[in-house]
């Protein structure tokens, strides 16, 4: 096979290749047998049709079969010979099987471009840290409290208080007449601060179950009822019933219920996790800080291919956190085309800072040990809480363990352009 490479641009490659005859000879005859093998025609045993028979009915369906497979070798062989780091898919043309004549055809792809990294050392850039304050340990206590808050029906008094939840009944009219959703019955409201179409009616403070109250209420301008939109409406509401919130006491008891064995091991457990989730936030915003830093004085092209690949593992990601969090993505109705188009800016930084840092690793002549990914396994293992031996599965493949040394070959080169970069005040 005869290749000849050609620098389209610092992103693309052209490859003409031009492929045996004998090659593309032994492709048709390949075909051709296993067709008669499967095909049926009148008056020949199966695998028994002559070539010719079959060339008469199916020459265009193999032909266009074998440029395909032809195509596809030649294309993975000559990125090999040529050391070409393709990425993406490959762009084939032209190229017309001839009976006894070499097989020509040209191939487009998209290659990383060859980039020298300059002026990562020094940096100056803003610090993130991820910091965790008691008082933030302690709102997340209340908020873990809420989540367990229980409703129990309100006993030995009949007028409703600040905060009670009630089930009323109520009818509206707008100029003496109803309208669209202007009566219910049943219905939940609380009695907060607040509007009553978000279930908020202040206006029941001090009312007694059994007995109706009127109060007026002032419509939205934008409420979706044009009728009563912007206009002051009059309201009849009854309480059927009230309930009060029963939030469970901050103490060992209410730890157990979150599996921990007492209070100051939910304390320190819940702080844990904060700091670690803390971190993690800190260090993504610290590496997207120093990539900002590091594209503005690296300038260069990146292939679509690459970026498009960014923009699907960011949406991967999205969607498996979704999913863990128990949402289900097509409950959404997500506009998955703008969606792609937000995250199309955040891929291409990305994908420039790991072309840089990948530089990086090269000008200083960085590596990956044995013990390196031994380190990084532990590290995913006290992350995921998994067993070690669960994570060393999940990087046994080959190409999982690739992308593993990626990772820390990237954090290596991060962690270089760190030890020199001058960093300014913390930001939380």
């Amino acid at each position: 096979m005869k290749v000849q490479v050609e620098t389209v641009s610092s992103i693309e490659k052209r490859l003409s290749v031009e492929v045996e005859s004998a090659v593309v000879e032994r492709e048709l005859k390949q075909a051709y047998t296993a067709l008669a093998s499967q095909v049926k025609v009148p008056g020949f045993r199966p695998g028994k049709v002559p070539r010719r028979i079959l060339e008469q009915k199916y020459r265009s369906e193999v032909e266009a079969d074998v440029v395909r497979r032809v195509q596809l070798q030649a294309f993975v062989d000559a990125v090999k010979e040529h050391n070409v780091v393709a990425v993406g898919e490959p762009h084939m043309s032209g190229g017309k099987l001839v009976e006894k004549e070499p097989y020509a055809f040209t191939i487009r792809v998209e290659v990383k471009p060859e980039i020298t990294a300059k002026d990562y050392k020094g940096l100056a850039v803003k610090k993130f840290t991820g910091v965790v304050t008691d008082e933030q340990v302690a709102e997340q206590l209340e908020r873990m409290r809420a989540s367990r808050t229980e409703l129990v029906k309100v006993e030995g008094r009949d007028v409703a208080q600040r905060g009670d939840l009630a089930a009323i009944d109520f009818d509206a009219l707008h100029d003496g007449q109803p309208f669209p959703g202007s009566a219910a019955k049943g219905v939940t409201v609380e009695i907060t601060d607040g509007s009553l179409i978000e279930g908020n009616l202040p206006q029941l403070e001090g009312a007694t179950i059994g007995v109706m109250k009127e109060f007026d209420y002032t419509f939205p301008a934008d409420y979706r009822t044009e009728v009563v939109a912007g206009k002051t409406v009059r309201f009849h509401a009854t309480i059927n019933e009230l309930k009060a919130k029963k939030v469970p006491e901050l103490n060992d008891a209410f730890a157990e219920t979150m599996g921990a064995a007492n209070l100051a091991e939910l304390k320190d457990k819940l702080r844990k996790d904060m700091e670690r989730a803390a971190k993690n936030r800190a260090d993504a915003d610290q590496r997207e800080e120093i990539f900002a830093r590091l594209i503005e004085k690296n300038t260069f092209e990146v292939p679509s291919s690459l970026v498009e690949h960014g923009v699907r593992m960011m949406l991967e990601a999205a969607l498996g956190s979704m999913a863990r969090s128990g949402v289900d993505p097509r409950m959404l109705n997500l506009d998955w085309p703008k969606l792609q188009e937000e995250l199309r800016p955040r891929a291409d930084r990305e994908v420039r800072g790991q072309l840089i840092l990948e530089s990086v690793a090269r000008q200083e002549s960085l590596s990956v040990a044995d013990e390196d990914v031994e380190k990084k396994l532990e590290a995913l293992a006290e992350e995921t809480g998994l067993p070690l031996s669960t994570v060393r599965k999940q990087y046994k493949t080959q190409d999982n363990l690739a992308k593993l040394k990626d990772r820390i070959l990237e954090d290596k080169a991060l962690e270089v352009v760190k030890a020199s970069a001058t960093f300014e005040e913390p930001t939380k």
